[in-house]
């Protein structure tokens, strides 16, 4: 049910109080000040967890590492699931925690060279930026409130996640809320993805992938020319799906990002695959894609064993050929509640901060409170950042207190803090 302008007016102004009040704490302006005298081992932090490989599904070191960050700051109940996440708090007097969460996972395959390097106040390097300043960030605000000594009413979770990125298909946060224990304790999530200080994701985009595989018989390319080719296949299909019409509105996208198939140039392949990337603020868009792309294979499918064999004409039809299509991420999407607390928290805090943010949809660990009707947003762990997915990644630590300052005021506004 929606509030009336007046009643979000009086929360937002609520929180706008509540955030002034807590900048006023000695303990936080202390963590404050911890955060403008600590950037050398922020980067320290940062570059370590970057020279750490963690593929998708390949975390362990990272986790065992932030395993024993958390054990030396002090947090309590330190322990990893068997997912891979590692959890440690900070008590409080109620029963339900805010968390703050980042992922430890990245994109890049087992064996990327990691090479990462610092100048001045840049970080070179793949992951330096996602997630390297999301988990520094985290770390970051974990020490400052440890060291400041701050009290807060609701206990605070801080969360190293796996499984964020590719796929992955936020299979860390699907465990944390698949776990009855949990679900029923974690009020709301703050999640830290990347650099910069000028988003809130709020609103959760929905995607699914597939991988689309083509099987034939094979073969030589001279002797056995006109038996069915996979990768024609394909071929075929992509030039049909990428017919597809897209809306203007509601934002609909799709990619083809990956294609595998064949031994040799002159082999016809006994099999050929692609990747799928299918997105839209609609479910019923993605829905709508997903049928046109099982239709674009069917119909690729079909002309190629109707293409006319020369040795054996028009009795060769669709002799060998199969396929399958496998769905290889489900990201579901979802919004913030009506009056949703946490987000009047966020803009309150950039109010106080003079900080400019805007509301955006973007695929996240959010995705997953969010898609439970729980309340959970997705902002950056300050600085500045760029190439991310590429091996020429970068991060500048210039200006990363605001964003520290920035994620500590929200979460003590959620929590509350106890003088």
């Amino acid at each position: 049910m929606a509030l009336t302008p007046k009643i979000e007016a009086d929360l937002f102004s609520a929180m706008q109080q509540e955030v002034a009040r807590l900048s006023t704490s000695s303990t936080v302006r202390s963590a404050f000040a911890w955060f403008l005298s600590r950037e050398a081992q922020l980067a320290e932090w940062q570059q370590q967890l970057a020279k750490i490989p963690a593929p998708p599904f390949g975390e362990k070191l990272r986790s065992e590492w932030m395993l024993e960050r958390f054990l030396e700051l002090g947090l309590e109940s330190v322990h990893r699931d068997e997912a891979g996440n590692v959890f440690g708090a900070r008590p409080g007097s109620g029963s339900r925690f805010v968390a703050l969460s980042a992922h430890i996972d990245t994109v890049f395959p087992a064996g990327t060279p990691l090479n990462i390097k610092q100048q001045g106040s840049r970080l070179y390097g793949p992951g330096v930026s996602d997630n390297g300043a999301g988990v520094a960030a985290l770390l970051g605000v974990a020490a400052a409130s440890c060291d400041a000594r701050i009290k807060h009413a609701a206990p605070i979770l801080f969360v190293a996640n796996v499984g964020e990125e590719g796929e992955g298909d936020l299979r860390g946060m699907r465990q944390i809320f698949s776990d009855r224990h949990w679900l029923d304790s974690i009020a709301c999530n703050v999640v830290l993805d990347g650099a910069g200080n000028d988003t809130i994701v709020a609103e959760a985009l929905g995607s699914r992938r597939f991988e689309v595989i083509v099987r034939g018989p094979g073969g030589h390319s001279w002797s056995d020319f006109g038996a069915p080719n996979p990768i024609v296949v394909l071929a075929r299909a992509i030039d049909s799906f990428r017919r597809t019409p897209l809306p203007s509105s509601p934002k609909t996208t799709f990619n083809i990002g990956v294609i595998r198939g064949g031994t040799s140039v002159n082999s016809i392949p006994e099999s050929a695959s692609m990747r799928v990337d299918i997105r839209s603020t609609s479910t019923a868009e993605i829905e709508r894609l997903e049928r046109a792309l099982r239709l674009a294979l069917d119909v690729a499918l079909a002309e190629e064993g109707r293409a006319t064999d020369p040795k054996h004409g028009a009795q060769r039809r669709s002799h060998g050929l199969s396929a399958e299509v496998v769905v290889i991420g489900n990201r579901p999407g979802g919004e913030l509640p009506p009056g949703a607390r946490i987000l009047h928290a966020i803009r309150a805090v950039d109010a106080h901060l003079g900080n400019v943010a805007q509301i955006q949809r973007a695929s996240t660990d959010a995705n997953i409170p969010l898609s439970l009707g729980r309340e959970a947003i997705a902002i950056g762990g300050g600085g500045t950042g760029g190439g991310a997915h590429t091996l020429q990644e970068w991060f500048d630590c210039t200006g990363r207190d605001l964003g520290l300052k920035r994620i500590l005021l929200t979460l003590l506004a959620l929590a509350g803090v106890i003088e």
